[in-house]
């Protein structure tokens, strides 16, 4: 991907379109312009030069260079702008935990006045939970969804050969991890073996629930232990408005996580190599330092030299700097 469609992705998150992006680009590269003057710097229409200044004018992304009447434009820093883009993005989240905590109270009040043999399938016990899990794979055709949480309950990363099988026949793949998985003992080598076996691989700092859905039909949701006997239980969800909230809920945090890149494969336009692009893609997710030196099996100082070396790739000198270019140039 090159640094013109990273920058458009950019853009896109905050609802800006080619025009848009294509104005923008030619104001950093004046410093300051005119409707007019912009005009001519760009391919477009003056009435489509004037939409796109006036989306990056509501957007926070330009503003006027002076008091005079009709001033010339100038560009504004767009950190501030994707801020309150993540701030929203975040809101959304919080509604869609909302939601399925209200749909949950209201499936259980159906529960009490109905059959739970008709409404859902309770499956007790790791045993069971883990063959629950492996069954809901092997019927999978089109696609599996996964949150995966810190410390499993019943199926640890490398005992889910059923993955491999499944993406060999086709079938897609999209795993959240949370930030603190990625530290436990070999899990970054088990996630990148998934990942160059064709899973599409995010992390996150924190997930709300354990989750598996396939073909958004089937979810198996882990529910409380059982007080009595400690064993965990879990709820098969068939097509339901708790399945399009928890589905909901999947694609908002898939949205707002951070790619997780396979580490090998050759330099791309100048770029970073794939061994950095994941480097970069577990310092983007917040994994410490230390953390990330532990699972690639060298030291702290060398972790830090190597983002030392991307950030004078990137010609920046600080570590927000990098992150922020690195979604600009489309690194990630």
């Amino acid at each position: 991907m090159d640094s013109t469609s990273g920058g458009r992705q950019v853009l896109r998150i905050l609802g800006l379109g080619e025009d848009e992006e294509q104005v923008y680009r030619a104001l950093l590269r004046v410093s300051a312009a005119g409707p007019a003057e912009l005009a001519r710097q760009v391919p477009l229409p003056a009435d489509r030069v004037a939409r796109a200044l006036a989306g990056l004018r509501d957007c926070g992304l330009v503003a006027p260079a002076g008091a005079e009447p009709d001033p010339p434009l100038r560009p504004l820093p767009p950190d501030v702008a994707l801020g309150d883009e993540l701030l929203r993005q975040q809101q959304s989240l919080d509604s869609a935990r909302r939601r399925v905590a209200q749909l949950t109270e209201e499936y259980r009040a159906g529960v009490r006045r109905h059959d739970a043999d008709h409404l859902v399938e309770i499956v007790t016990g790791p045993d069971a939970l883990r063959a629950r899990l492996r069954r809901l794979q092997d019927d999978a055709r089109v696609e599996v969804l996964w949150f995966c949480r810190a410390n499993p309950l019943a199926m640890p990363g490398p005992e889910n050969v059923e993955e491999f099988a499944a993406l060999a026949r086709g079938v897609s793949y999209r795993a959240i991890y949370e930030r603190d998985l990625l530290a436990e003992p070999d899990a970054l080598a088990d996630v990148e073996k998934a990942v160059r076996s064709g899973e599409q691989a995010r992390v996150t700092g924190l997930l709300p629930v354990r989750l598996a859905i396939a073909d958004r039909a089937t979810a198996v949701c882990p529910l409380v232990p059982e007080r009595a006997s400690g064993e965990a239980s879990a709820a098969v969800i068939g097509r339901s408005q708790l399945l399009d909230a928890l589905l909901a809920l999947f694609d908002s945090h898939w949205t707002a996580a951070t790619p997780l890149l396979p580490g090998a494969g050759p330099a791309a336009d100048g770029g970073p190599d794939a061994d950095e692009r994941l480097l970069l893609s577990l310092f983007v997710a917040g994994v410490p330092d230390k953390s990330i030196a532990s699972q690639l099996g060298v030291s702290r100082r060398t972790i830090q030299r190597r983002l030392a070396d991307l950030m004078t790739l990137a010609g920046v000198d600080t570590r927000p700097g990098l992150a922020y270019q690195a979604a600009r140039r489309g690194w990630l």
